[in-house]
């Protein structure tokens, strides 16, 4: 995708290219093909084709379907389009009764609760003819998976970075292909780019509209801690990695005087300071970089993105989405509909993978994102194709890339936007109040979050 978006008001979601990752194309799936088309024609539907207003990555779409198609004279396509692909007025109630598409688009935080209700085909007995499945992540895949049967594939996956002002890391003395590891760090960095002038901020933070929240769970992830328990029914962010986190962004607010004084922020406002020049760094998935490019008057050479501080070997925030089936879906049409996904979501070099046309079309190559497949072969294989066709510079995402082999995909919480909406306050609150007392802040959305979790369950 070209967009950021964040459910009901938190934006961040990537929507990279169209497209497919796989070790093979539809020709090298002899067992899918020959069981798909056996019985004769069949027709599936499928969910977020890009819209009209979106004409490059509509038409590269519709080449796809047709050269699927092409390679499976059997199956047609309909695509259904919508913008956004989930409208979330209506989702549940075509979830409710079983008018969603026979393939049909999902954000990762849904999955689950699809599953549970079911919502969704399970497709376990046809999801090996998907080759490429072997090679998938393990906490890629597992976002489809509950025990051993599997409801989906997954078309696209980020997790969150230090995205970086590498013009201003130069300008204030710091080394731009070394950019910190540790919160320490961020803090000696954040003091130099602040000492820069009048309206620089080293680090900017969010702490309102639910975005604040959202980047606390960024930052207790990183440093190893949980929003909430194992079994999902009690708060866990009232704990020394919670308490950090709250304690790092006072001691820079306050102390170094590195965050500037307008508070309160949220989405946008952190968008258009590094997009003037004036932010250092601020948390966010690699998107950010070409959100900042596309529509806040930045320069793709200008930012870097490196892993969340302190990380490695821990976990960093995750989403992203794919594809479920309908309950109702025969298995012909289950066949088919993986056929398609394989092809235009799983394969090096096509469908969302083809970096060569979206090249030639004018769209950005490079971002590191989505990372399906690890350092298996097919996931070198794309990131070689993405250097190949590079339009940014892909260098400056490297530290990002290299460590991710040591980080494990975390998801969003049950009640995500609930938790989020109680943290703002602790996040606002040490943000604009010299005095904040942080157990008590800890304590006080533990309390509320436990209320809400409580209802959940």
């Amino acid at each position: 995708m070209t967009t950021t978006r964040r459910g009901l008001g938190l934006l961040l979601a990537v929507g990279l290219g169209l497209g497919a990752v796989s070790c093979g194309s539809g020709d090298d799936t002899p067992d899918a093909q020959s069981s798909a088309g056996a019985d004769g024609p069949v027709t599936i539907t499928v969910g977020c084709q890009p819209p009209k207003s979106n004409p490059k990555e509509r038409a590269a779409w519709d080449a796809d379907v047709a050269e699927f198609q092409k390679l499976h004279p059997n199956i047609t396509v309909q695509s259904k389009d919508a913008f956004p692909c989930i409208n979330p007025d209506t989702f549940q109630a075509k979830l409710a009764g079983g008018t969603q598409e026979d393939v049909f688009y999902v954000y990762y935080t849904d999955v689950q609760k699809i599953i549970k209700a079911r919502q969704a085909a399970d497709i376990s007995e046809h999801v090996g003819t998907v080759k490429a499945t072997a090679d998938l992540r393990d906490d890629v895949l597992g976002v489809f998976e509950d025990g051993d049967k599997t409801y989906g594939l997954p078309r696209n996956n980020y997790n969150m970075g230090l995205v970086y002002n590498r013009k201003l890391f130069t300008q204030a003395g710091l080394d731009p292909d070394a950019p910190p590891k540790t919160w320490s760090e961020v803090q000696a960095a954040a003091k130099k780019i602040a000492g820069l002038g009048a309206g620089y901020v080293g680090f900017g933070e969010y702490s309102a509209g639910n975005t604040g929240g959202w980047h606390f769970a960024a930052s207790l992830y990183a440093r190893g801690g949980s929003m909430v328990s194992d079994d999902g029914k009690t708060a866990a962010f009232n704990s020394a990695e919670g308490k950090a986190v709250l304690e790092n962004l006072k001691q820079m607010r306050w102390n170094d005087n590195s965050m500037g004084s307008k508070q309160l922020l949220q989405w946008e406002d952190l968008m258009r300071m590094m997009g003037s020049g004036k932010l250092g760094m601020m948390i966010g998935a690699p998107d950010v970089v070409q959100s900042v490019n596309n529509d806040f008057q930045g320069k793709f050479e200008d930012y870097g993105v490196t892993a969340v501080p302190e990380s490695e070997g821990k976990a960093s925030l995750s989403g992203g989405d794919g594809y479920m089936f309908n309950p109702k879906a025969t298995p012909e049409k289950i066949k088919a509909g993986l056929l398609w996904l394989e092809f235009h979501e799983l394969t090096p070099g096509k469908g969302q993978f083809n970096y060569q046309r979206s090249k030639e079309q004018g769209r950005p190559v490079g971002l590191p994102i989505p990372d399906l497949y690890g350092d298996s072969a097919p996931g070198k294989e794309i990131v070689a194709l993405r250097k190949q066709y590079a339009t940014v510079p892909v260098d400056h995402f490297a530290p990002y890339v290299a460590a991710q082999s040591s980080i494990t995909n975390k998801l969003e919480p049950p009640k995500a936007q609930e938790l989020y909406a109680v943290l703002d306050v602790a996040m606002s609150a040490v943000l604009t109040r010299q005095d904040a007392d942080i157990d008590k802040l800890l304590a006080d959305a533990e309390s509320k979050a436990n209320k809400i979790l409580a209802k959940n369950t």
